[in-house]
């Protein structure tokens, strides 16, 4: 399909493919997650990371090859492209190292803190003004985080700093996205990223306790992980390209469905009540911040359907 062709098509149509593309990313990043959960109870972190970021780098060597996209980021841009690796390296890093000890769906549950520290960081970092209900989102997160760690409980100090770490670093991932939007393309983006990712995971190598070559059935596993990571990025990438990502927001929250359903039927951890109730609290939250947004862009791409042509 040539954009001329995508651009053409009525609003709502391009909104509602947007929606589908982006569902297909969430449903690839769960299913990441729920093999990376699996192959940290047999490899270290790093050597997962390793092919994983492997592979996501070659995907992003063809993509420029094929998009006959250029490497050479305008100086202006490139500390900020570098420190947008470095975030997405550090989400990689300390996700994939909390889920050693972390169930599924509450490691994700606090990983989704993300839309709330952006929110949080906003004032300072954009200059946008935060409005009393989005504080009190925030502050609804915060509370739904305290009920699936609850100090004292069960779920590890370590794994649980490490999500936090992962949340704070894809919030930061995502503000800096926002600056480079429309100055940077997103397969510059996509390529910088995975080269930045594969040095850290690489740098990252002396923390694991051991090293040694997986079988054929686990290193196909980490093949694919590579793959759904790097698919999942794609698929991103082709829906922002669509609608704002915005609009898209409160699908993310399919991701947490996911993985609360892959913790129960796949690794038999399911949360207690009080951690089901904090994960539908950040959800909640999440989803008051991001719904109205969605609500706006559903209606005027409907709009266009009523409008003469």
């Amino acid at each position: 399909m040539t954009p001329t062709l995508a651009i053409a098509r009525p609003a709502h149509i391009v909104w509602l493919q947007a929606c589908g593309i982006f569902l297909c990313a969430m449903v690839a990043l769960a299913t990441l997650d729920m093999l990376a959960k699996d192959l940290v109870t047999r490899h270290p972190a790093p050597a997962i990371n390793l092919v994983r970021y492997g592979v996501v780098l070659l995907m992003a060597i063809i993509l420029m090859g094929v998009r006959g996209t250029a490497w050479r980021v305008a100086v202006q841009y490139r500390s900020t492209m570098l420190w947008r690796g470095v975030m997405l390296g550090t989400v990689g890093l300390t996700f994939m190292q909390a889920l050693h000890t972390m169930p599924l769906a509450e490691a994700t549950a606090i990983y989704f803190l993300s839309p709330l520290i952006i929110v949080a960081l906003s004032p300072w970092l954009l200059g946008e003004q935060v409005h009393g209900r989005q504080v009190a989102a925030v502050v609804a997160g915060f509370a739904g985080m305290l009920l699936i760690v609850r100090p004292g409980g069960a779920l590890p100090l370590v794994g649980t700093l490490l999500m936090l770490m992962a949340a704070g670093a894809y919030a930061m991932l995502q503000i800096i996205t926002r600056r480079l939007a429309g100055k940077v393309s997103m397969e510059q983006q996509f390529a910088w990223t995975a080269v930045i990712c594969t040095v850290m995971t690489v740098l990252s190598l002396p923390s694991a306790d051991h090293l040694s070559m997986p079988g054929a059935g686990d290193l196909a596993l980490m093949v694919l992980v590579g793959l759904l990571s790097g698919l999942g990025q794609y698929l991103l990438i082709e829906a922002f390209q669509k609608v704002s990502a915005s609009s898209l927001a409160p699908f993310n929250y399919f991701h947490l469905l996911l993985a609360v359903v892959f913790s129960v039927l796949v690794f038999g951890q399911r949360p207690d009540a009080l951690a089901l109730l904090g994960i539908a609290v950040i959800a909640c939250a999440g989803l008051a911040l991001t719904v109205p947004v969605f609500r706006a862009q559903l209606a005027a791409a409907l709009a266009t359907r009523q409008a003469p042509r």
